[in-house]
């Protein structure tokens, strides 16, 4: 019987090699194929439902906060959001995205005055949400919403930008 042959010092490092280097490889190529399968991806927007219409007073505008359905582990405390809501009557509603168009802080709603303002730059903007004033580069973002069975349904809000806002979506 002869005995098994001994790897050599040379091919027992090339085995070595090859295999870190295979490692290597698959630690960069996980999250590059994530990043493309990422991109094809389904718009994930969801509709929210803000609760009966009834709780939204005629004429009134109200912070309604919730967590955003669409938020990433890593999101914090900004997943904490909502949406300003002013019921025109008549079924009609006016629903703002809470963050200021200028560098996304929210915006706060003063009744006495009838203005909602940014505390960030001194934004400001009208009640029905067109800029008044500051470094604002438009009028707060509005809202796709809808009324479903007597409920007031929006479409989960994001973190809105010029280019990327609830009236003017990415496409899926």
């Amino acid at each position: 019987m002869s005995e098994p042959a001994v790897p050599s010092r040379r091919s027992f490092f090339e085995l070595v090699t090859m295999a870190l280097g295979g490692i290597a490889s698959a630690a960069l190529a996980v999250p590059f194929i994530g990043y493309l399968l990422g991109a094809i991806r389904k718009n994930p927007r969801r509709w929210l439902s803000l609760g009966p219409v009834g709780q939204f007073p005629l004429g009134e505008t109200r912070l309604h906060p919730f967590t955003n359905p669409i938020r990433q582990p890593w999101d914090g405390m900004t997943a904490e959001t909502g949406v300003y809501v002013r019921n025109l009557g008549g079924g009609d509603f006016l629903v703002f995205a809470m963050n200021c168009t200028h560098l996304g802080c929210p915006v706060t709603w003063f009744p006495q005055s009838g203005l909602f303002m940014c505390p960030c730059h001194g934004g400001v903007y009208y009640e029905n949400g067109e800029r008044a004033s500051g470094p604002p580069p438009r009028g707060l973002f509005r809202c796709v919403w809808e009324v479903r069975d007597g409920q007031l349904w929006i479409q989960a809000p994001f973190y809105p930008t010029l280019q990327n806002s609830p009236e003017n979506p990415a496409p899926p």
